[in-house]
C-alpha cells in the first residue's frame, strides 16, 4: 500500500513539472487561462464581439491574472526582429474586445512567434491607431476600394473566406 502511495506521488510529481514545462514553452503568462481557440486545447464557438465599434474576434488565448486579462495570439513562424504592425494591430484588436465584450481591464497583450514572445502594451496610442486603421479599412470598403491581397498563393489557398472570395486565385 505505501509502495503504491509513493508511485503516485512522484507520478503527481512528475505531472506537475511536465504541465509547467509546457506552459513555460507555450508563452502564456502566469494565470488562469479563461479562454482557447487553439487546436492543442480545445476549440471554441465563443466569439467576442464589440457592437460599438463593429467588431469581432476570436483570440488564441485569454489569461486572467487578478481583475486583468492578456490576450495572447500565437504565431507559427520565427520571430522579426520586432513585431509586424498586421499583428501588433490584430492583438491591439483582441485587447479592445475584451474591454468591451468582456468588460475587463487589459493593459497588454502578448504575440507568441515560435522562438520569441513580445509583449505589447496596450496604450492609448496604440487604441487610437487601431481606431483610425479600423476606420480607413471601412472607408476603402465602403470606396470599393478594398482588395485581398494575393501576393502569396499558398496563403490564399488556405484562407477561410476563400468560398466566397470572388478575388480568390484559381
Amino acid at each position: 500500500m505505501m509502495l503504491t502511495a509513493l508511485a503516485l506521488l512522484l507520478l503527481a510529481v512528475l505531472l506537475w513539472l511536465a504541465a509547467r514545462w509546457l506552459r513555460r514553452r507555450s508563452g502564456l503568462p502566469a494565470g488562469q487561462v479563461i479562454y482557447s481557440d487553439t487546436d492543442a486545447w480545445q476549440r471554441n464557438d465563443r466569439t467576442l464581439f464589440a457592437p460599438a465599434y463593429q467588431l469581432i474576434g476570436k483570440p488564441d488565448y485569454l489569461v486572467r491574472r487578478g481583475d486583468e486579462i492578456t490576450p495572447v495570439e500565437v504565431k507559427s513562424g520565427r520571430a522579426p526582429r520586432r513585431p509586424w504592425d498586421s499583428h501588433v494591430l490584430q492583438l491591439a484588436a483582441y485587447c479592445l474586445l475584451v474591454e468591451e465584450a468582456l468588460g475587463a481591464r487589459v493593459t497588454q497583450g502578448i504575440l507568441c512567434y515560435s522562438d520569441k514572445q513580445f509583449v505589447i502594451p496596450y496604450t492609448p496610442a496604440l487604441k487610437s491607431a487601431l481606431l483610425n486603421t479600423l476606420t480607413e479599412m471601412r472607408n476603402a470598403l465602403s470606396a470599393g476600394e478594398a482588395h485581398r491581397n494575393h501576393n502569396q498563393a499558398t496563403r490564399c489557398a488556405h484562407c477561410g473566406l476563400r468560398q466566397s472570395c470572388d478575388e480568390r486565385l484559381a
